[in-house]
């Protein structure tokens, strides 16, 4: 009876050890990939647009119960990737203006709301008041768009607002596991940079068809440059330029946590692209990241920091001198001296000029939703761009809505800044730099939203994570 319960027992921890969930888990992802691979060059192209979400939700839930840090690194690959494959679809069958593929992202991640039930009664005892707080916001602006919105918007809007915040609490409450998590992400923005940034600078030189046909059925013809050859501003494989200039501005401030052969051809494609990207407003995120973090650490990591942005311009500068790469640069460079002559710079002020009191004054909000307008010398109906996070907040929020979320924001800033943990841990200074500097982009820059709301909130419970994690560690001994 003794060695029946020891072999069940053999076989319980055979069947559950990390390796063989580790090796489930890969074959899982293979069978994914696989699988969407044959869809696409068998013929069935269009099954991927229903196929591709309903899969990528299936492998998330297994991921999140099997691996959970597999299942952070699938979460953000899905998100890196899934605007190219919808562009490939799109090039092969047709173009989709609904845009169904793009919902896979947001399913992933609403994987981790089992994460926000399961720990919501006791978040605020352990640290979790700021992701209450922003919930709480969302939510409101959730019933309120019910009323006033279509459903549909409503929906895409919640999972907008919302996905960020899940995701982030998600990571805040596995503190425990903080070495691993920060080992896997700083691997995954390391890769990160280094593909999206070579596939940025293809898309540059040679306009590949699927990305042109995607830019002359968008039309985003003033955002996202001419389909043509060194004609394009770099989005890579991300939607536009705004969500990968975010990307790659928290994965370039995390090389400086990395290290590895990959680092330095990482780091020639990874600023090389983002420079082909002209978004001004990343690039003076990034440099407001570097202040951060050489402020933040000791004297002898600053040395190390400095020297390796001095090789890492080495390596960079001279493929900026090249044509026709060197005139994009250096006009969009040259721009910072002549703002008042900026046509972006002069629509954003008119926007605040002409929204700041009307959504300062909106008390109730509009609701999540509010994407939608009609023209009224056309008749046309079209979608409202808000270059601003902070007049999105009021507008679509409310006071009653965007006061507990900007709170909870607040509160998450105020406590970043003084942990001192990023003295000896690098990558707490990177997450601490990046969730800021993201934070005041929200001036011009809508970075709650969708990927960049990822990683403003992603970055900022990692650094809170890491906290509690040290905290833990030092009660310990």
């Amino acid at each position: 009876m003794i060695s029946q319960q020891i072999l069940f027992n053999s076989f319980l921890q055979s069947n559950y050890s990390p390796e063989k969930r580790a090796a489930q888990s890969w074959i899982v992802i293979l069978g994914y990939i696989l699988l969407i691979a044959a869809c696409y060059f068998g013929g069935a192209a269009g099954l991927l647009r229903l196929v591709f979400p309903a899969t990528s939700l299936l492998v998330a839930i297994f991921l999140y119960l099997r691996h959970p840090i597999l299942y952070i690194g699938f979460t953000w690959w899905i998100w890196f990737l899934t605007p190219l494959l919808t562009r490939l679809v799109d090039y092969r069958i047709g173009w989709d203006p609904t845009r169904q593929m793009l919902v896979a992202p947001y399913l992933v991640v609403f994987v981790t709301i089992a994460t926000f039930i399961k720990h919501l009664p006791r978040a605020i005892r352990q640290g979790g008041l700021p992701f209450v707080l922003g919930s709480i916001g969302v939510f409101y602006g959730f019933l309120i768009g019910l009323i006033y919105n279509p459903p549909v918007s409503v929906i895409r809007g919640f999972l907008d607002w919302l996905s960020p915040i899940i995701f982030a609490f998600h990571l805040f409450m596995n503190w425990r596991d903080y070495p691993s998590y920060r080992q896997h992400i700083q691997r995954v923005f390391l890769w990160c940079v280094f593909l999206l940034g070579a596939y940025g600078i293809y898309q540059f030189v040679v306009a590949p068809e699927w990305d042109r046909y995607w830019l002359i059925e968008s039309k985003m013809f003033s955002s996202a440059g001419d389909p043509v050859p060194f004609g394009m501003r770099v989005w890579s494989t991300l939607h536009s330029s705004g969500p990968f200039g975010s990307v790659m501005q928290a994965g370039l401030l995390l090389l400086f946590t990395s290290s590895g052969p990959l680092i330095f051809p990482a780091s020639a494609t990874g600023y090389l692209s983002f420079l082909l990207s002209q978004v001004r407003t990343n690039w003076g995120g990034w440099l407001l990241g570097i202040i951060i973090i050489l402020g933040s650490v000791k004297a002898r990591i600053q040395m190390r920091l400095i020297m390796i942005i001095l090789v890492m311009a080495m390596c960079v500068v001279p493929l900026v001198t090249i044509e026709p790469i060197s005139k994009v640069v250096t006009t969009r460079l040259e721009s910072f001296s002549n703002l008042e002559k900026d046509s972006s710079f002069q629509d954003r002020s008119k926007t605040y000029d002409r929204s700041l009191n009307l959504a300062l004054s909106t008390g109730l909000g509009s609701g999540l939703g509010n994407i939608w307008k009609v023209n009224e010398k056309t008749g046309q109906i079209e979608v409202i761009v808000i270059d601003s996070g902070i007049l999105d907040m009021f507008f679509t929020l409310g006071w009653f809505g965007a006061i507990p979320y900007i709170g909870g924001l607040i509160l998450m800033l105020v406590s970043v800044s003084q942990y001192t943990e990023g003295r000896f841990d690098s990558f707490v200074s990177a997450a601490r730099a990046i969730g800021i500097s993201s934070c005041a982009q929200l001036i011009i820059y809508s970075g709650m939203l969708s990927v960049a709301g990822m990683i403003m909130w992603g970055f900022l419970a990692m650094a809170m994570a890491a906290h509690k994690y040290y905290q833990h560690q030092a009660m310990k001994m």
